[in-house]
């Protein structure tokens, strides 16, 4: 997928000779929390080195010079700017980026302007650059105990910083850093929950699901068809109650009817209409199992008004009517 870059070839070969800096300017409305292996030290089981939650405004502009271990942006909500020895990149909401190990690099929320950056910014040299990370850790650099002001721009992101190690070695090989439409509000939230929980058992229940996150940003994205599709479906799942007809999946896609056909039977075996079906009867399925619901209840929940329609429908999916697939998975 190629990246949304905000270079062209000829401001990529300034920025190729652009001077990198081991530098930490935060400004006063930025927040951080900060995960290590001091607060989680779970994370260790994964290769992660340092990761954090942050909510951006005003002055933020962080840059590392060939940082031993890779680091990943994902913004949850505004846009920031990367810039690398290779060109600049927007990272706007949902886009994740990939910055390998060893591969300078300098992180900016959007409309940050360098020549009014703060006189009093952290700069330092190769050689102190461990020394700021051990400031942020402490909580001794510009940390934010005000709230941004509506004329800011707010950024906010998660990252990780990942040892550069056999677990993460494919890093190296990522065609293009930035991929767009990635959901990972899961993450984010698996973030949080690492950070405020004390218990050790709990916040070692949350590895695996960080785990199969960055394992589906590791994986590489075989095509923008793909993408779309996944990324349309997930919106069919938040509104199954929605009256989804072939019309409405194809605004919401901008593709053709024939053309959307196509590609969900080469992804899913099946056609645009059966894939919604197939996921209301999934989820009437979990409800029907985890909820003392009435049924035509869920069938109005999974988009269906009339229950005998509904009933109808799932006996067909599932050889069953609903009431007795209840009664069977009570009784297992």
């Amino acid at each position: 997928m190629q990246p949304t870059s905000l270079a062209s070839s000829g401001s990529q070969n300034m920025h190729a000779q652009r001077t990198f800096r081991d530098i930490v300017n935060i400004g006063p409305h930025c927040l951080e929390r900060f995960i290590d292996s001091t607060n989680a030290p779970e994370i260790k089981a994964l290769d992660i080195e340092l990761a954090g939650c942050s909510n951006l405004s005003g002055t933020y502009q962080v840059g590392r010079v060939t940082p031993p271990n890779h680091t990943l942006f994902y913004s949850l909500n505004g846009s920031g700017k990367i810039l690398t020895p290779s060109g600049e990149y927007a990272l706007p909401a949902s886009s994740v980026i990939i910055l390998p190990a060893h591969q300078s690099f300098e992180v900016q929320i959007d409309q940050f302007d360098e020549t009014s950056a703060t006189p009093d910014a952290t700069e330092v040299t190769k050689s102190e650059a461990s020394e700021v990370q051990d400031k942020i850790n402490a909580g001794k650099a510009p940390r934010a105990d005000q709230a941004p002001r509506a004329d800011q721009e707010q950024w906010d992101i998660i990252w990780l910083n990942l040892s550069d190690c056999p677990r993460w070695q494919h890093f190296f090989d990522v065609a293009h850093p930035v991929q767009h439409d990635i959901e990972l509000a899961g993450l984010h939230h698996a973030m949080e929950l690492l950070y405020l929980e004390t218990n050790s058992q709990h916040r070692q229940a949350v590895i695996p699901i960080i785990q199969q996150y960055l394992q589906h940003i590791a994986t590489p994205v075989k095509s923008t068809h793909q993408v779309r599709l996944s990324a349309l479906f997930a919106a069919v799942e938040k509104q199954l109650q929605f009256n989804w007809d072939i019309d409405a999946l194809v605004d919401k896609v901008h593709y053709s009817a024939p053309h959307l056909h196509r590609l969900c039977l080469a992804q899913f075996g099946r056609s645009p209409m059966q894939h919604v079906i197939y996921l209301r009867m999934v989820r009437a399925k979990n409800l029907l199992i985890s909820t003392q619901w009435p049924i035509a209840y869920i069938a109005n929940y999974v988009g269906y008004s009339n229950v005998f329609t509904f009933s109808k429908r799932f006996k067909k999916s599932q050889g069953m009517p609903p009431s007795e697939f209840r009664q069977r998975q009570s009784s297992n």
